[in-house]
């Protein structure tokens, strides 16, 4: 009896660490961040931005540490693997669609995001249905790339008007970085696509 009441406490132990190990409490404060951000954004002032941007870059800080640590200390799981690309389109897509609420992305720059969000949902439908057939398509280079230039881009935007007034252009070069973060998704959605397809045609 004793014995079986000591297994069902040590398994229940395993299960609260998979859950409560410190990769995916990192990506759980990176989900965390998202509303925040939002709301601190739509605020508006330049101390709100300034703050918005401070937990921005510590939640994208996140997005490299909690993969690392989940590898290292062997603490992979498959709800962290869940949620980590989850956390990490949730930021992506809110701050985009809030700055074009606020004005920071105005006119044909609207697009850049457009190309972004859309790109990916598919990849996301993509990798779905892949995973139903047990395929699975490798994060690439490029596409390590795109996710870096786009974190910056998005990152000098969220500073966006109460960064101008300290460094001249910081929209401007956030706009820039965010349209090639905008022109590597299109090439990295085609080279996922081109991996997939094959699969999808049989």
């Amino acid at each position: 009896m004793s014995g079986a009441m000591r297994g069902t406490d040590t398994a229940k132990t395993v299960k609260y660490s998979k859950v409560w190990n410190l990769p995916n409490i990192l990506t759980y404060g990176r989900i965390t961040a998202v509303p925040i951000v939002a709301g601190l954004l739509l605020m508006g002032g330049n101390n709100a931005r300034w703050t918005a941007l401070a937990i921005y870059v510590v939640a994208a800080i996140t997005d490299f540490f909690d993969g690392y640590l989940a590898r290292k200390w062997q603490q992979q799981s498959s709800l962290g693997r869940m949620l980590d690309p989850i956390a990490d389109k949730v930021l992506v897509a809110v701050v985009l669609l809030v700055l074009c609420a606020d004005g920071v992305l105005l006119g044909g720059h609207i697009w850049a995001a457009i190309i972004i969000l859309s790109r990916e949902v598919l990849v996301s439908g993509l990798r779905e249905y892949l995973g139903e057939l047990q395929v699975s398509v490798p994060v690439t280079k490029i596409a390590k790339w795109k996710t870096t230039v786009q974190l910056v881009a998005i990152g000098f935007l969220i500073a966006g008007p109460a960064g101008d007034t300290i460094i001249p252009h910081t929209t401007t070069v956030g706009i820039g970085l965010l349209w090639v973060a905008a022109a590597l998704t299109l090439y990295t959605g085609y080279d996922y696509f081109r991996a997939g397809i094959r699969h999808v045609v049989d």
